[in-house]
């Protein structure tokens, strides 16, 4: 088990009222803003940490450059997966990953 996994395992331990501080202060830690493909659209609907989240709702639908990797969430939370944004969440990209035998880009 990698440390996405051990961290997502314990998550459902946590306080619902927990999960909320711990939210925020990720938010805060979120570069997704400073991202090229992130658009107006996505700071105007307040989407941020696409990494955890999924990907966006309607906003993000070019792929332009992905600063993922550089993330401290990234590294913090041990994500192997890019363009979350456009893709989706660390999460699905494992499932969609494990079900279709992708490879991560």
């Amino acid at each position: 088990m990698d440390k996405f996994e051990e961290l997502h395992k314990g998550w459902a331990k946590v306080p619902e009222s927990k999960q909320i501080q711990m939210d925020e202060a990720k938010k805060k830690e979120c570069i997704c803003p400073k991202c090229p493909t992130y658009t107006n659209c996505a700071k105007n609907a307040k989407e941020l940490l696409f990494c955890m989240k999924g990907k966006s709702f309607m906003c993000v639908d070019k792929a332009v450059e992905c600063i993922c990797p550089s993330c401290p969430v990234t590294g913090e939370y041990g994500l192997k997966h890019k363009f979350f944004c456009m893709k989706g969440a660390e999460k699905a990209q494992r499932y969609e990953n494990a079900l279709w035998g992708t490879k991560i880009v």
